[in-house]
């Protein structure tokens, strides 16, 4: 059927640019479809007058990134581990990164 290693190649191309296409469409269907119900959302935010974004809802530290000091995940204890599983998961927010050690 194939004559060459490249007509392989070809078809694998194309049947990802295909795969690619659909899911580019399925996007967008998607988000004509769900438009309402972030209108709703947005006026429920607007109406409860929410400000900030909560990420996770294990720890305190963990919830927004703009809230993370350099000691509360150690609060327990100098030496603790990392107990909650978010706090392995959320990166280190940029303002700590370049912080000197006090």
């Amino acid at each position: 059927m194939f004559e060459r290693k490249s007509h392989v190649l070809f078809i694998f191309f194309i049947v990802n640019c295909v795969l690619m296409g659909l899911m580019f469409a399925h996007a967008s269907i998607t988000q004509k479809k769900s438009a309402p119900l972030f209108d709703e959302k947005r006026e429920l935010v607007g109406k409860l007058q929410l400000t900030d974004l909560c990420l996770f809802t294990d720890a305190r530290y963990t919830r927004h990134p703009t809230m993370a000091d350099l000691n509360t995940p150690f609060q327990d204890h100098p030496l603790s581990f990392e107990h909650f599983p978010s706090g392995s998961v959320m990166p280190l927010p940029p303002h700590l990164k370049h912080k000197s050690i006090r």
